[in-house]
């Protein structure tokens, strides 16, 4: 197998009114290098997850909510997104 096939790639959103995360896309290999290309083009940051990209692929569907096992690491991902927009302003 291609390194390319094995890629995996997430687009998380999280819902103020709800208070979850929820997975907005996943893929592999050319899905994935998609799920990237338009996350830049839309100036979106990007973070490597291999381990939570890989629950997620197991675990979730496009439109869940993210699981209550997964949550630990999705917050790590936000805090670090959320600092970064702080430090740009």
């Amino acid at each position: 197998m291609k390194k390319t096939e094995s890629f995996l790639a997430s687009a998380l959103q999280y819902d103020e009114e709800a208070g979850l995360p929820k997975l907005l896309a996943k893929g592999k290999g050319r899905q994935a290098e998609q799920i990237i290309a338009m996350a830049k083009d839309a100036g979106i940051e990007i973070i490597e997850d291999s381990s939570l990209a890989s629950l997620l692929d197991a675990g979730v569907a496009p439109g869940e909510w993210i699981p209550p096992w997964c949550w630990e690491a999705v917050a790590q991902i936000l805090a670090f997104v959320l600092s970064r927009e702080k430090s740009a302003r």
